[in-house]
């Protein structure tokens, strides 16, 4: 989650227990070789630190982070209720949710199948929706295998298909839960406005698997599975005991059903055809090429404040279904982008007549129209999940190039190969300075290495121009992406040539 906070890399250094699992996973032979060069994979000795926390576990008690982003920390119990109560959060669970593809390590659904038993022992069920997505096949398989499904199904958990499922909104909910503020906890990696069912009403909190169990088995946000208890069926009053779990499985792991369809050995002669009128399915175009020219007088299409995730950008859910025409799931970008100018989500002001439009209209309306424009990020723009879509939108739309105070390191990665190109503002107050009908032009292209780039802020009322110096990290193989349309048109044509 060090991506989360803006971080470029995170590290954990090589260990017994690192050794241990790639064994495990039928991976010896790495982890031999990793053992051969650990102290590479280490910190070096004596290496200094801006800043060094250290955290004593004894101390820790249970965290909850949310609603709304996974970094607003919570202790579990009764702070959180005061803090529930005066920001008119629910403090009733109307679902929890355990899995995806963080949090259900065997490790984890031990623990968690550790509480559900002494539910189970007790009669105790849980008291709201409880879902289960196992986080692969090999996981799946292994803990059926050991009984741990069976333990999380005796408490009334039901358990999903090994996918992204509800953490990238693959969950389709009554109306009657959505058209209200609920409450919703879950062991999923994030939890912005709408992510997990579409529903802005949705308030999804993140925490740890076994605390997940503990809070469905209450049923109330402000539970504390360390001090509180919960009343069984005969009246009894029931401590949890803290979880338990097993690091790897004693049986080793059980792959499960292979279903992997390999390629044919030379598909050069295969043609893919695709229904023109499918609304699911749409063959790519590759993007043109760059024309040789700097982009002036762009107009923007969206200021966004504060986060810009790329939930923001390309929001899942019911869009999903549209992966695989570009097109369809371009109607969703920045629908969740909050407007720095009004505060507004999702809609600004279109430049050609100055009517307010939901901003994936003004993109299509651009697009058609094949304007060139640039959109303006916060801070951290683009974190999240590495979302293509985020990227292949804008792109599709006409965007030439996106500024920003930051970027999440993958998701400016991803501009890159889409063609777009992302630069942050080297004074951030310029940030600022861009008003709505304000353009943009960026001198210099392509971008050269370790070079900054000139740009201006031309108002068009008078045709005042203020001059500021934007930054980028693009290599000399990403500048031949941007030259090329697309680092897909640069594969493409390196297979091209190893063909003829």
């Amino acid at each position: 989650m060090g991506a989360e906070i803006g971080a470029t890399c995170s590290v954990f250094g090589y260990d017994q227990h690192m050794s241990d699992y790639l064994t495990a996973t039928g991976r010896a032979d790495i982890a031999a070789a990793a053992g051969m060069v650990t102290e590479h994979l280490r910190a070096d000795e004596g290496a200094m630190y801006d800043r060094v926390i250290e955290i004593d576990l004894s101390q820790l008690k249970p965290l909850i982070n949310g609603p709304h982003t996974p970094d607003l920390a919570h202790k579990v119990g009764a702070a959180l209720g005061t803090a529930a109560q005066a920001n008119g959060w629910p403090l009733e669970i109307s679902a929890a949710l355990i899995g995806s593809c963080t949090n259900s390590s065997y490790e984890d659904i031990t623990r968690a199948a550790s509480v559900a038993r002494q539910a189970k022992a007790h009669g105790l069920k849980a008291k709201c929706e409880l879902l289960i997505t196992p986080g692969s096949e090999q996981i799946r398989a292994t803990i059926e295998r050991d009984g741990l499904l069976a333990d999380l199904e005796a408490i009334g958990a039901t358990v999903l298909a090994n996918a992204c499922g509800p953490c990238i909104g693959q969950w389709e909910r009554s109306g009657d839960i959505t058209s209200k503020a609920n409450t919703i906890v879950n062991s999923f990696n994030r939890n912005f406005p709408k992510r997990n069912d579409g529903s802005a009403n949705t308030l999804s909190f993140v925490t740890s698997p076994d605390t997940v169990i503990a809070l469905a088995l209450a049923g109330r946000l402000d539970f504390d599975p360390t001090t509180d208890t919960i009343e069984a069926p005969d009246g009894t009053l029931v401590t949890l005991h803290a979880p338990t779990g097993e690091v790897l499985p004693a049986k080793g792991y059980d792959a499960g059903v292979n279903t992997f369809i390999a390629p044919p050995a030379n598909g050069s002669h295969i043609e893919v055809i695709v229904d023109p009128l499918s609304d699911r399915l749409q063959l790519l175009e590759p993007f043109k090429k760059w024309n040789g020219n700097d982009f002036l007088n762009m107009p923007v299409l969206m200021k966004a404040q504060g986060k810009c995730t790329t939930d923001h950008i390309s929001a899942a859910g019911k869009w999903l279904k549209y992966r695989g025409h570009l097109e369809n799931i371009s109607g969703n970008l920045f629908e969740g982008a909050v407007n720095a100018y009004t505060g507004e989500v999702g809609q600004g002001i279109d430049l050609v007549d100055g009517q307010t439009r939901p901003y994936p209209e003004i993109a299509m309306l651009w697009g058609k129209n094949k304007f060139q424009w640039c959109a303006i990020g916060d801070e951290n723009y683009g974190e999240g999940s590495s979302r293509e879509h985020a990227a292949m939108e804008p792109r599709f739309r006409g965007c030439c190039v996106i500024l920003a105070r930051s970027f999440a390191r993958i998701h400016e990665t991803n501009l890159k190969k889409q063609g777009i190109v992302p630069l942050t503002f080297e004074d951030p107050s310029v940030y600022d300075l861009i008003q709505p009908t304000d353009v943009i032009t960026v001198r210099g292209m392509p971008p050269k290495p370790d070079q900054p780039v000139q740009c201006y802020i031309v108002k068009q009322r008078n045709s005042e121009q203020i001059p500021f110096t934007a930054l980028h990290t693009f290599s000399e193989e990403q500048v031949e992406w941007f030259k090329a349309g697309s680092a897909l048109n640069v594969v493409r044509q390196k297979v091209i040539d190893a063909q003829s």
